[in-house]
């Protein structure tokens, strides 16, 4: 405890007030995104008033830019937002459009990108007695590891234990004695780092760790910049050894970058363990603090040769911003574990035109036999997706969704029950968790394959964040993964067609309406 206060006081919370956040960097850089956005829209605006002669001309622009939209290779679901927009507002709507496609802000990190992981598309060689293994090849689990290793460097391997966390809880208590016997490494990231007991609880052991000549590194997503840490939060923690980075902070002007979140949750320690998952470091995911009731959360934590896949994900984001990448700890194998089944870690970003994240859960639907069992918090569907969850359906696999009873954001929690019509006639169960909110991203299928990570059942997670998860097949927590969903549901109100036709008119008309900008939220 005297250690944890000693971390308190050094890195001090920041100081809430009216006047702080009128003067703050935060405001500034909102206060300057703002007027370029008006002045961009503005000027727009003054043109078209100023040429109302000019309509012939605008009809056949806006043709134009309606045969490139779909011409192009956009999903479907967008080019109709896109459609929507242009129809609307011509002008700003191709603008906002070609904003967008362009990436703006964003073509130097998505060339660095590419370089790196073609870098390392080798650095973790497929063994192939594991790929061969005639299991793999009767479920098709070989030919998805194909389909994974075209984006990437993403084995299958053999020898890795895999001990499932049902709740936050759980994970917080594994992390923290993962990490006290640490001796070499500690590589975290995570989309949401928040002061308070977890974070401080984590950051005491850091910071003794990083006395002791262990490697700490950090890196956070650059939104908590604006909601949860100071802006220097990077440099106070170098005073205790740690070294820090926020990815894509936010700067004062208009960019597509801001759209393009690190959503990762990972934990890896001395290149032995392995934590995923969708667990943040922030007081509700322990339900230390109420905010959305209570909050049902998953992790996986891995032992064995399947945490080198992390270690080299962790890396690959953290030489983004290296000017000599040192991939040293990616070439450390980890040492094989005596376990059953198989296990598959990967990622996705959005800077290519593979849309893994989806690809892999829409697999599962497709070849499922039996059930597939999902929790997610979001249900923002693409068209693709919602058709896949509806096939599975209606060709008699068991399909049920547990989706949060208490929402954390109106907007979403409208969007999803926009789909619950489609999916109900097709004969998908759904379900909300009545004790309060769902951030679990689990997809489990057959009692043989699993999914655990941070991937959402959403535009967001499926193509605009930097995401990663943990494909499971006949490992032994399949079962427990199983069982607490079924645990899970027991605290679950079944969703029919009365309660669509009963639902708030509020959630219907905004779910409607949202539902033509879906792509874009």
């Amino acid at each position: 405890m005297e250690q944890e206060e000693k971390i308190i006081r050094l890195l001090p919370r920041r100081k809430k007030g009216l006047l702080r956040v009128i003067f703050s960097r935060t405001f500034a850089i909102a206060l300057l995104i703002l007027l370029q956005i008006l002045l961009v829209f503005g000027g727009l605006v003054i043109f078209e008033e100023l040429y109302p002669k000019f309509v012939i001309v605008k009809t056949v622009f806006s043709v134009g830019v309606l045969l490139y939209l779909f011409n192009s290779d956009m999903d479907s679901s967008a080019k109709l937002t896109w459609l929507w927009i242009i129809m609307l507002f011509p002008m700003p709507g191709t603008l906002l459009m070609w904003f967008t496609q362009v990436d703006f802000g964003q073509r130097h990190m998505k060339r660095r990108m590419s370089e790196l992981i073609a870098e390392t598309k080798k650095t973790i060689p497929q063994k192939p007695e594991v790929l061969g293994n005639p299991a793999l090849r009767s479920f098709g689990t070989d030919d998805l590891c194909r389909y994974l290793n075209r984006t990437g460097c993403f084995p299958i391997y053999a020898g890795t234990d895999v001990t499932y966390l049902p709740s936050g809880e759980t994970k917080f208590a594994a992390l923290l004695a993962e990490l006290e016997r640490a001796q070499s490494f500690i590589y975290m990231e995570y989309f949401i780092l928040d002061e308070g007991y977890m974070w401080g609880r984590v950051l005491a052991i850091l910071a003794e760790k990083a006395k002791q000549g262990v490697d700490v590194r950090v890196m956070y997503d650059g939104m908590c910049d604006i909601s949860t840490l100071s802006f220097d939060y990077p440099e106070r923690m170098m005073q205790l050894g740690i070294r820090c980075k926020t990815f894509t902070k936010i700067r004062p002007f208009f960019s597509t970058q801001y759209n393009y979140r690190d959503h990762r949750k990972i934990v890896v320690i001395d290149g032995k363990i392995a934590f995923n998952g969708g667990i943040n470091l922030a007081d509700e995911y322990i339900n230390k603090k109420k905010r959305f009731g209570h909050w049902k959360d998953t992790a996986v934590m891995l032992r064995g040769e399947a945490v080198q896949s992390f270690t080299l994900m962790f890396l690959q984001m953290w030489n983004l911003t290296e000017p000599e990448p040192d991939w040293t700890a990616a070439h450390l194998p980890a040492p094989t574990v005596q376990a059953g089944g198989f296990v598959m870690p990967y990622a996705d970003h959005p800077l290519d035109d593979e849309k893994v994240g989806e690809n892999v859960y829409t697999d599962m639907l497709s070849r499922a036999t039996g059930y597939v069992h999902i929790m997610t918090p979001y249900l923002i569907l693409d068209g693709e997706l919602e058709n896949a969850l509806r096939f599975a359906a209606e060709r008699g696999v068991d399909v049920k969704i547990i989706l949060p009873g208490i929402p954390d954001k109106k907007s979403a929690y409208a969007l999803a029950k926009s789909h619950y019509r489609h999916l109900l006639s097709a004969g998908v169960k759904l379900y909300e968790y009545t004790p309060g909110f769902v951030h679990a991203k689990v997809c489990v299928s057959d009692s043989e394959k699993a999914v655990v990570g941070t991937i959402n059942f959403d535009y967001r997670s499926l193509y605009h964040h930097f995401e990663c998860a943990t494909y499971l097949f006949r490992t032994p927590c399949i079962t427990e993964i199983e069982q607490d969903f079924q645990e899970t549901l027991k605290c679950c109100r079944l969703v029919t067609p009365e309660t669509v036709r009963r639902e708030k008119l509020g959630y219907k008309l905004l779910g409607g309406f949202l539902k033509i900008f879906a792509p874009l939220m």
